[in-house]
């Protein structure tokens, strides 16, 4: 069986707590390879490197910091199949899903490349007499990233492109779950001529997580999963003094107006709502139609779409819709919550309890799901499921529909459909959630906007990439500046003599 490694100082190093936990294949459910899990003394140790390193990378000037990131992106590229193969045998995506996974955080590494730009300061001449007042930009020094599992190249690159391009070391600890990629993406980050100590990967559970808010090394620290862990970082790295970013849970909602062109939103609930197996923070989960015929039309055009869904291993080809949920734990819990919306009176209108996978009985694969008729006090409505479970919720009106959203503890992504413009203006300007679609099922915002929910879903005042990125990742300092003056009153050539 394969042990994976740590990624210290440039190196591959074997864990030496004695602790591993088993990376699965979730498609036969066979334990593939395990994985170190660190100590306090090496995420300790890990940090002191990073910090020893980080001086000199920091003096390299930005434009030779974002030739990095160009190389970078070359060697992504050219590595692109290998990294979507890794990804897919400990995640369970398919292949184009991988693809997209490594992508969207290749696009993030691209917009690094403007970091000369982005690190820019201002200056203003003549602030009072003879006085200049300038701000710069300077790095933190030795940040820290805590990735989840469902996008295990997208998310580290989300953190650590920009936190490296702004001059600071970076802490990687990655999901133990699918630890390959990460490990993947440093090598390639040395390739492309960052320095030894700048990344490093170090795999763990909890032990590792605190080492890092605990270690007064580390400035900051970014996290996404669930909620309930990212209230915990939150507290946790705030009350040490750093700067923290948390993103955590999701019931993202697509309200269906009446005008709507429900074959093209069907088709998008399909994406959206079962793509990765909805293991997505922005999967569409929640359906709203308005109106009773709205609701009867479209619960009609998803059935034989659910129903013809290719559910297998990334193996079996592209035409693949959806792979495995990514241990069999998670696979008991979304069908514990089948059952229980079953109980509390939703209508299961497509069953996947019995779905079976000849060959792969063993993997952890669920069948697609579909309820109607959920109410806002149900279990499958108010947690989120993170499975191929799509739940419908009538509405009457359209205001019933944005106040179902609104009232949500979630407030990541949203979308609405509608041939209306002022049904969707009003609606974007209204709803109180981080990231719209219009007629945009996954409103997952281009690496030069800002990644970012609201309510229970963040914890923090910036968002990932964007612009927000080089604001979290560095400090202003402001200088205020003012010169006696000197040799141009010309020079004396008379030997200084007490007056």
């Amino acid at each position: 069986m394969q042990e994976l490694t740590h990624f210290i100082n440039g190196e591959h190093v074997k864990g030496t707590s004695g602790r591993f936990a088993d990376v699965f294949n979730p498609a036969t459910g066979e334990v593939q390879a395990r994985v170190p899990l660190a100590s306090k003394e090496e995420m300790d140790a890990a940090i002191a490197i990073a910090k020893a390193a980080q001086p000199a990378w920091e003096a390299v000037n930005p434009q030779r910091r974002a030739r990095v990131m160009m190389k970078y992106v070359t060697l992504l590229n050219r590595d692109m199949d290998k990294l979507a193969e890794a990804l897919s045998r400990e995640h369970g995506k398919t292949i184009p899903d991988a693809k997209g996974d490594v992508q969207r955080g290749l696009e993030v590494v691209e917009y690094c490349i403007g970091a000369p730009q982005m690190l820019k300061g201002d200056f203003t001449d003549s602030a009072g007499p003879g006085i200049d007042m300038y701000s710069m930009r300077q790095a933190l020094g030795v940040s820290a990233g805590i990735t989840p599992f469902n996008f295990p190249a997208m998310i580290p690159m989300w953190m650590f492109a920009p936190a490296i391009v702004c001059g600071n070391a970076f802490i990687l600890k990655s999901s133990e779950r699918a630890p390959s990629v990460p490990l993947m993406l440093a090598e390639l980050l040395e390739e492309a001529g960052l320095p030894k100590g700048i990344i490093q990967v170090v795999n763990g559970d909890k032990e590792a997580v605190d080492a890092i808010l605990y270690n007064d090394t580390v400035q900051s620290v970014g996290f996404v999963g669930s909620t309930p862990i990212a209230e915990y970082i939150y507290g946790t790295g705030c009350s040490q003094g750093k700067r923290v970013q948390c993103f955590g849970g999701a019931k993202n909602h697509m309200i269906i107006m009446p005008d709507a062109d429900l074959d093209q939103a069907a088709d998008a609930l399909i994406g959206a709502g079962y793509g990765a197996a909805g293991e997505r923070c922005m999967a569409i989960s929640v359906a709203v139609p308005v109106g009773k015929e709205t609701a009867d039309k479209l619960i009609e055009k998803l059935i034989p779409r659910i129903e013809s869904l290719k559910v297998g291993p990334y193996t079996s080809g592209n035409d693949v819709d959806y792979g495995p949920v990514i241990t069999s734990a998670a696979k008991e819990n979304i069908l514990r919550l089948v059952e229980t919306g079953i109980d509390q009176g939703a209508t299961l209108v497509v069953d996947g309890r019995d779905f079976s996978l000849q060959g792969y009985e063993e993997g952890f694969f669920v069948g697609p799901h579909l309820f109607d008729n959920v109410t806002p006090d149900m279990d499958i409505y108010t947690k989120e499921i993170f499975g191929p479970v799509l739940t419908t919720v009538r509405a009457e009106t359209y205001e019933e529909a944005i106040q179902l959203a609104m009232d949500h503890e979630y407030g990541n992504g949203i979308a609405i459909y509608t041939r209306d413009g002022d049904t969707a203006r009003n609606f974007a300007n209204r709803i109180n959630v981080g990231m719209v679609g219009i007629n945009v099922p996954i409103p997952v915002p281009l690496a030069y906007h800002t990644f970012g929910g609201w309510k229970k879903s963040v914890f923090g005042d910036l968002n990932q990439h964007g612009p927000d990125a080089f604001k979290f990742y560095t400090r202003t300092k402001t200088v205020t500046a003012r010169w006696p003056s000197g040799i141009k009153e010309g020079g004396e050539f008379s030997i200084p003599v007490m007056e």
